[in-house]
């Protein structure tokens, strides 16, 4: 005996609700299969659904899109950041700068390791930093740092730093509009559990064929077990005799 399953995704929740919504005024013998209110009810939530799921589509791909050229940015920006770390820490230990001079950038004065530049918040907050830190002690007559020189990093981390806020926020809007897709989940369910449910109930006393074939006309979905879709396949492959 087949059973049903609610569907498991929003394309076939999709699915479900708008064949039910086709069905909309579908009678047997006589009777409307479906209820006017649950038709109703159907249609209003399957369009607030469609648009909730657009939306997340929607916002789902200017991510995408940005995210391609953004990832370059951030580890231009990463590689630059972190090399000039390293070469003003190189020049500290040669002697040629004094070790003092790491309090304005924020840098321990008696670590010489990169800081953990992982998250592209890090990769942020310790660009404007370094960035600010070099300009104002050059700007006082100090040497720069060269390979990299500041202004090659405040290039490639002004790239990055450019989308970063804008990316930030396009991955906001991505995580709220799939809440509130996510959100109507639940409803979905609802809906088309009583859609099954009315039109099982409509031809329970049918034989099982013309059952099925009558309640998938209005979207509800079975599923066979192992050992029935097994005997299906035994059945299909018997030979048959001709007399």
């Amino acid at each position: 005996m087949p059973y049903r399953r609610l569907p498991a995704t929003d394309m076939a929740r999709l699915y479900a609700l708008k064949k039910a919504v086709e069905m909309e005024g579908y009678r047997e013998n006589g009777e409307l299969v479906l209820s006017y209110q649950t038709t109703q009810e159907a249609q209003q939530f399957l369009l607030h659904f469609q648009r909730a799921q657009a939306k997340y589509q929607q916002c789902y791909d200017l991510h995408a899109k940005s995210s391609k050229t953004y990832r370059k940015e951030l580890q231009l920006a990463r590689l630059y950041v972190s090399h000039f770390i390293q070469v003003l820490n190189m020049a500290i230990m040669r002697g040629e700068l004094r070790k003092e001079i790491k309090i304005p950038y924020g840098l321990p004065i008696d670590n010489y390791n990169t800081p953990d530049l992982t998250n592209e918040s890090a990769v942020q907050e310790w660009g404007e930093r370094i960035i600010k830190a070099e300009e104002e002690r050059t700007l006082n007559g100090g040497v720069p740092v060269y390979n990299p020189s500041i202004a090659k990093v405040k290039v490639h981390w002004g790239d990055f730093n450019e989308h970063y806020f804008s990316q930030r926020l396009l991955r906001e809007n991505v995580a709220k509009a799939l809440d509130e897709v996510s959100a109507m989940r639940p409803q979905a369910d609802d809906i088309i559990l009583d859609i099954w449910n009315q039109v099982e109930a409509t031809y329970a006393d049918l034989p099982l064929d013309i059952r099925l074939q009558k309640c998938k006309a209005f979207g509800i979905i079975y599923y066979y077990r192992s050992q029935e879709k097994a005997k299906m396949q035994a059945d299909r492959n018997q030979p048959t005799i001709d007399f």
